[in-house]
């Protein structure tokens, strides 16, 4: 990854805005939806955006505020950026953002404007409900693992709580009020037709995305393994265990061609 998106709370902190016109103006309404306060130059801030037209004085500016070790966000200067500002999907408190690196701020906004259309308004309620719903959870499903095998199963395509699929609000209480006890341990053993991760099939992807480890022959490149959770265990091994663990495992290799 060319940079690492994060999510910075900014309300009531400072932040460096300079420049005048259509670009500063637009991100400065978006500084204050996050509740930033807008400060000029020789204020305290760990963050700076430059929206000044000149070339010279733009970057005689950026020079300025990366020497007191600020972070910059150069609009339309992409190579003396610190960060981007991506195009922004707000389903709050779901945040979605798509981001291009500076490399095209119209291919992230058509990006967006898809994504958009694929989320009901009632995506950030069932995010609060689900928030709520953790002591209940908790108690129902005392171990992580269990837990997020009952959401994963919950959230699938079809289920319960597809997000993609308009909830009410009594939604989340449907479910914990129905829902049966997680799938048991297992392992499921995928043989993959290629090492290009857009070879997946869909099923391939949704179980790479639950699994709690993936153990995986010496062939199986690291593009195929970034698919996988982030916090899931990555193993290689010559031979799929008989004793996996608990939870969801995955053994993969790649056929022989």
């Amino acid at each position: 990854m060319h940079s690492l998106p994060l999510f910075v709370r900014l309300a009531d902190r400072p932040v460096i805005l300079l420049g005048e016109g259509e670009a500063a103006d637009a991100k400065r309404r978006l500084l204050e939806r996050a509740g930033a306060r807008i400060v000029d130059e020789d204020a305290q801030a760990a963050l700076a955006i430059v929206a000044i037209d000149d070339d010279a004085d733009a970057e005689a500016a950026i020079a300025r505020l990366k020497a007191r070790g600020i972070l910059v966000n150069a609009v339309d200067r992409p190579t003396l950026c610190d960060f981007t500002l991506p195009a922004i999907v707000d389903r709050d408190p779901v945040l979605i953002a798509v981001g291009t690196g500076g490399a095209s701020a119209g291919l992230a906004k058509v990006v967006r404007q898809r994504i958009e259309a694929l989320l009901p308004a009632t995506l950030g309620a069932l995010a609060l409900a689900l928030e709520a719903a953790r002591p209940m959870m908790k108690e129902r499903w005392p171990l992580p693992a269990q837990r997020r095998r009952a959401l994963d199963a919950a959230l699938a395509s079809g289920g319960m709580l597809d997000p993609l699929a308009v909830q009410d609000a009594e939604a989340t209480a449907r479910w914990l009020a129905s829902a049966g006890e997680p799938v048991a341990d297992r392992m499921i053993a995928i043989l993959l037709t290629s090492g290009d991760p857009d070879d997946l099939t869909l099923g391939t992807a949704r179980l790479m995305g639950e699994a709690d480890r993936i153990y995986h022959a010496a062939n199986v490149p690291a593009e195929i393994l970034t698919r996988a959770r982030a916090d899931a265990q990555r193993i290689m091994t010559e031979i799929a265990p008989t004793e996996p663990g608990p939870g969801l495992s995955l053994w993969l290799e790649i056929a022989a061609g």
